[in-house]
């Protein structure tokens, strides 16, 4: 078994970046804020221990088991996500010890990096993990977590300047902003993740395990 990250491996995983993971088909595209040192270090996304994204998820019925990468995906991780569609990205591409590290700039600047994700491979469905960060990197002050009426209108400029067919292939993406699996958000549970996460699965049209 692969032993956990050790203290010297989180410092040394600061500013990395991980490869996202995107399969195909791709049904629902969770888009993270940015790589914490966990994930920089084992190459798994959220994989700190203390994350509740992988428990959400089963207790969501998306993935037939929890997964644990805290020491790194097992092989047959990579394959349950990929079989399933399950998408990952991130805002902001680089590894830090805490979100807010990152400058309102490198947000933005993931705003059109994830209109050009969506418009390339064109999921179901699409869920931003974190709605500080999204009002953010959207300029969408408003936002509340839950599935939202339209793309913000940064989205829409960008999408817009690649022309009808892209702007109208944006729009048709139900776009939903869902709370921070993060162990520090203290507002939520497993549960209510669950709740959250398996309302953008639907509109994905995933199955339930």
């Amino acid at each position: 078994m692969t032993p956990r990250p050790t203290p010297a491996d989180l410092a040394a995983a600061r500013d990395r970046t991980v490869e996202d993971l995107l399969p195909d088909p791709l049904r629902l595209l969770v888009v993270g804020i940015n790589p914490g040192l966990w994930t920089g270090a084992t190459g798994a996304h959220f994989a700190h221990p203390g994350n509740r994204f992988y428990p959400a998820l089963a207790a969501a019925g998306i993935t037939p088991t929890r997964i644990d990468p805290s020491a790194g995906y097992a092989p047959g991780d990579l394959e349950t996500l990929r079989r399933i569609g399950l998408g990952i990205t991130n805002l902001a591409r680089r590894t830090t010890a805490r979100a807010d590290e990152l400058s309102r700039e490198e947000l933005r600047e993931g705003a059109g990096r994830l209109v050009g994700t969506v418009l390339e491979h064109r999921p179901a469905a699409v869920a931003v993990a974190g709605v500080t960060a999204y009002r953010t990197a959207f300029s969408a002050r408003a936002a509340r977590t839950g599935r939202q009426d339209a793309w913000p209108e940064v989205a829409r400029g960008i999408a817009g300047d690649l022309g009808e067919r892209e702007r109208a292939a944006l729009e048709a993406t139900p776009l939903f902003v869902v709370p921070n699996p993060s162990g520090l958000n203290a507002h939520e549970t497993v549960d209510s993740l669950a709740v959250a996460y398996r309302a953008a699965a639907d509109a994905a049209g995933m199955r339930h395990f």
